[in-house]
């Protein structure tokens, strides 16, 4: 966890900016019982996220708002796709093991009997 002063400096950003960040909701920090931002490192990736999204693609605020929020939409999603997986895989092993092993002889009376 990273204080304000820390957090800025690892993005190169003016702490002014990550407060005006945190108005808009673009990024969350927690805040310590006397109300000091605290900065993880997702939220840290997240701001560099945001540096990228208005600098290299000139997208201003209400687009990165936009964009970050398609991308937590799309990581939800993938993670449902994960889950639905598992629990498919999960429950076609399931019916698998309950398979009968037993060989059973089938004739088809319209073929002629082999000698």
């Amino acid at each position: 966890m990273y204080a304000i002063s820390v957090a800025a400096e690892l993005v190169g950003m003016h702490p002014q900016t990550l407060r005006i960040y945190e108005t808009k909701g673009l990024v969350r920090p927690q805040r310590t019982p006397g109300g000091t931002r605290l900065y993880s490192e997702a939220d840290v990736e997240r701001l560099r996220i945001i540096q990228r999204l208005t600098t290299e693609l000139g997208l201003n605020l209400a687009g990165v708002e936009v964009a970050l929020r398609l991308e937590d939409e799309l990581r939800k999603a993938h993670a449902q796709i994960d889950r639905l997986q598992r629990e498919a895989k999960l429950e076609v092993q399931n019916v698998h093991k309950h398979y009968r092993r037993d060989l059973v002889l089938y004739r088809d009376e319209r073929l002629p009997e082999r000698r």
